[in-house]
């Protein structure tokens, strides 16, 4: 079994209690398919565990996804104005409308500046933040995504959510 080798820290974007029984990691890519399943999958085992669980986001963009890079780059704008969750919820629920022009508008839309979102994805702003990230998964030998890490260990089983419910209820006792 692989172990997460970068342990949670004030450097990730965190949902929930650091004193939950359970904290599942997240290596997930915006623009993957896969995990824009495991969010909605994600959202109803925090409903079901409430304050026993604690979620952690951490990028792996693939680069087989063209705009995968550029949604990390907008949601890591959107986590220095406090608005992450926000941004990681809206990237998610619209991964299938990415286009050069969609980070800008779903800046807009909660709020942010279309144009310094803009900026962020031209100049990589967050690229150190991202690629920490990645290396961090792949030295947890990530390979794809989404990958779970439940209490820092690898989650080999499906991500379906009667699966990964499980897995979590073994640890922290039913939701």
């Amino acid at each position: 079994m692989v172990n997460l080798s970068v342990p949670v820290s004030s450097t990730d974007h965190i949902a929930g209690s650091e004193s939950a029984a359970v904290t599942l990691v997240e290596y997930g890519d915006y623009q993957c398919p896969d995990c824009g399943a495991g969010y909605v999958i994600v959202k109803k085992l925090q409903k079901h565990f409430g304050d026993k669980l604690r979620f952690v986001f951490r990028n792996f963009p693939l680069p087989m996804h063209q705009y995968a890079e550029a949604a990390a780059e907008t949601a890591e704008y959107a986590a220095e104005q406090d608005q992450f969750w926000e941004m990681h919820d809206a990237l998610f629920e619209h991964q299938d409308e990415f286009s050069d022009s969609f980070f800008g508008e779903i800046a807009k839309q909660l709020g942010l500046k279309t144009s310094e979102v803009k900026s962020a994805i031209e100049d990589e702003a967050y690229a150190d933040k991202i690629e920490a990230d990645v290396e961090g998964g792949e030295a947890s030998k990530v390979h794809g995504t989404p990958t779970f890490f439940i209490n820092g260990k690898g989650h080999e089983g499906s991500y379906d959510y009667e699966t990964l419910r499980k897995a979590i209820e073994s640890i922290a006792g039913k939701g």
